[in-house]
């Protein structure tokens, strides 16, 4: 297209335009999702700087002048599936209807092809009143295959509702034969085992309709490279069921925090399955909603996504308060 902005490489060490590039995601996506939740700038400044073995990452820039304009996001994965490139485009709306976005998914699935991945994932997340998100993505010949709401709690939880869901989950620890332990950013070493085996558990069981992407066993090496990765820009909060009789853990939840940050996201709640059916997954929500409030007093919300027939997960988070506010599409296509 005539006179449409160059597209280059991020150089992961120059500051300048790394933040140029911040501020078109941040330009492009706040305005019209409030809700949104950015990943840390930091965090992505350190999967470029120091990545750990299983993911690649290139940011793409496109600029009108001097003027950063547009943007994407290309991960690869390094050590399973193999197939996959990661892509996410923004474009600032002074710049949108001029090809420009198309122009950057272009570049970046060149550079997937020239990797040898076959197949494309992207996120689109739309509201009832705007579907931009997923007509863009449809129109470059992804299709949606797996959706997840975007829920949100408002913190301070209410009294109120505190004391009647305390009192629901109160039961559960004893009837599971548990007892409730918590930590931050680093799992301690006599727990490893069995959280690493849970984690693999969650892989398995998450709902992703027809994503393709491998389900991929998780080892001790994983969970410590990303824990080491993630605490340089996010405070982690975990809550574990141990039980009584052998210290085996069979739950858990956890919580991200990043520094100097509003909001907490919700990440993983996982009971296995032969200590459901006793509100444990309940529990252990509110011991790390506990933890948040009493350490992090400064959140004033916690964001979380949920599949529409994860049944069990969304009656525990519509239970705590949550509420929907946007639609979380898996957009996919094959090169």
């Amino acid at each position: 297209m005539p006179g449409r902005p160059p597209i280059s490489v991020v150089d992961p060490a120059d500051d300048a335009t790394l933040e140029a590039w911040h501020a078109v995601e941040r330009a492009s996506i706040l305005p019209e999702r409030p809700h949104a939740v950015l990943t840390s700038p930091r965090h992505r400044v350190e999967g470029l700087r120091h990545p750990t073995p299983y993911l690649s990452t290139t940011l793409l820039v496109a600029r009108d002048g001097t003027d950063a304009v547009g943007i994407a996001e290309v991960g690869l994965p390094q050590d399973d599936n193999l197939h996959l490139a990661q892509v996410e485009v923004c474009v600032l709306p002074s710049h949108r209807r001029r090809g420009l976005g198309r122009a950057l998914y272009d570049e970046a699935a060149r550079l997937a092809a020239d990797a040898g991945r076959s197949t494309v994932i992207g996120e689109a997340h739309t509201t009832e009143a705007d579907q931009g998100a997923t007509a863009f993505a449809e129109a470059l010949g992804f299709t949606s295959v797996h959706v997840e709401d975007h829920l949100v709690l408002g913190l301070p939880m209410p009294d109120e509702r505190r004391r009647r869901l305390e009192a629901l989950a109160a039961a559960a620890p004893r009837a599971a034969g548990v007892e409730i332990v918590t930590w931050g950013d680093h799992c301690p070493d006599e727990l490893l085992p069995g959280y690493v085996r849970m984690r693999s558990q969650m892989n398995a069981d998450e709902p992703r309709g027809e994503l393709d992407m491998a389900r991929v066993p998780v080892d001790e090496a994983r969970v410590r490279a990303g824990e080491a990765l993630i605490a340089r820009s996010y405070a982690g909060v975990v809550a574990a069921a141990r039980r009584v009789g052998d210290g085996s853990l069979c739950g858990y939840s956890r919580m991200l925090l990043e520094h100097r940050s509003t909001v907490a996201v919700q990440d993983d709640t996982l009971v296995m399955p032969e200590a459901r059916g006793h509100r444990l997954g309940l529990a252990l929500k509110l011991a790390t909603l506990g933890v948040v409030e009493r350490e992090h007093p400064g959140r004033t919300s916690i964001h979380t996504w949920t599949a529409p027939d994860n049944h069990a997960m969304l009656r525990t988070n519509l239970a705590l308060g949550f509420v929907a506010v946007e639609v979380l599409h898996e957009m996919q296509r094959a090169l």
